[in-house]
């Protein structure tokens, strides 16, 4: 079947799509235009004015309104249902303090991490499981992606001018998960964050880049926490003394450890103190002269002593986790039950620990 067999004029809806394109709205994918009545479609989803300031980017004076929140959430192919998540993604995100900064802009080039948790997963059809960071979603992938139409067309953060992404992380649009809380042996994340049980929410942060863990190995909880705390201490990813990391658990690497007697608490404070690399490693790989600011070779301390890239600290060995707190290790679990795959990922500054509870027309908090 063509478009023309549905009465739609296929030349129409391309000569639009390619009206986009020439206006710079597009983040190299096709967008939907976004009519009047189809705006106010979404507009009537929240009680909100249109002209609610929702965000703002000091350095740049730009803010986000409601209304030009719902013209890309339409351009990026959300139905009018998804709005609401997409106000509470961007309300968790606007908590950040990164976001209000210059996180959008930074050489990592990093990407919303939304997690969706209570009852308007299977509302919207949200994935929470198989694929979950893949493609093949429309909520989860059109969601995220209206994040960075937003980011995009109404800062006007664009590739090769005041986005400074040196090479940028593949996900930046897309990384919108369920979290698969019926396989789960702990509470939802949003419940952790003192949300009811129950409720629609979301949670979210900007991250530097994922790293996954394959390890369907080993029967022991300590050998499979020692898999990830040797990937959260990866010097790789490593550029400050401390940082924030997260953590996306398979179902089976979860309920492994859950049988073990660990909850999250337990394996924050596991990890915060296994986390490690000793001074010689870090010296190997330049990086031994870390602390809460980004360090060059031969940087000068605020002292005014040279930072040497050989050994400056001597012996020892640095924790990558600030301490055992939620805010530092972000835990939540998404995926299928077919295999031990998590993700570890990387925090692009310190997250909030919050969450937002959905609110649509009609509805208060």
């Amino acid at each position: 079947m063509t478009a023309t067999d549905t009465g739609i004029d296929p030349d129409l809806a391309h000569a639009a799509v390619e009206h986009c394109y020439e206006q710079g709205w597009s983040d190299g994918l096709p967008v939907v235009p976004a009519s009047r009545s189809l705006v106010d479609r979404f507009l009537a989803t929240t009680d909100l004015a249109p002209e609610t300031g929702i965000g703002r980017l000091p350095q740049l004076d730009r803010v986000v309104t409601v209304e030009l929140a719902a013209i890309n959430a339409v351009m990026a192919g959300c139905r009018p249902e998804y709005f609401p998540v997409v106000l509470a993604a961007w309300e968790a995100l606007m908590a950040e303090r990164a976001t209000g900064g210059g996180g959008w802009q930074s050489t990592s080039g990093p990407a919303p991490l939304i997690v969706v948790n209570g009852p308007v997963r299977d509302r919207l059809a949200v994935n929470s499981t198989g694929g979950v960071f893949g493609p093949g979603f429309r909520a989860n992938a059109t969601i995220a992606r209206a994040i960075g139409l937003i980011v995009r067309n109404v800062f006007g953060i664009h590739p090769h001018g005041l986005e400074q992404a040196t090479q940028g992380l593949p996900g930046r649009w897309t990384i919108c998960i369920g979290e698969n809380e019926e396989e789960s042996p702990w509470e939802p994340l949003a419940a952790e964050a003192g949300i009811a049980p129950g409720t629609s929410a979301v949670s979210a942060t900007l991250l530097r880049t994922c790293e996954y863990v394959d390890n369907r190995h080993t029967g022991s909880a300590e050998q499979l926490l020692g898999d990830f705390a040797d990937t959260l201490a990866r010097t790789g990813a490593w550029i400050f003394q401390h940082a924030g990391a997260g953590i996306v658990f398979c179902p089976e690497h979860a309920q492994q450890l859950a049988a073990a007697g660990y909850d999250r608490d337990g394996i924050r404070a596991w990890l915060h103190e296994h986390s490690v690399r000793s001074t010689a490693e870090l010296a190997r790989a330049g990086k031994d002269g870390l602390d809460g600011r980004l360090r060059l070779p031969g940087a000068s301390s605020a002292s005014g002593s040279r930072i040497s890239t050989a050994g400056s600290r001597g012996e020892g060995a640095d924790r990558v986790l600030a301490g055992p707190e939620r805010e530092n290790l972000l835990i939540a679990v998404a995926g299928a039950r077919n295999a031990g795959i998590s993700m570890v990922v990387r925090q692009f500054s310190g997250w909030s620990g919050t969450a937002v509870p959905l609110v649509a027309a009609g509805e208060t908090r």
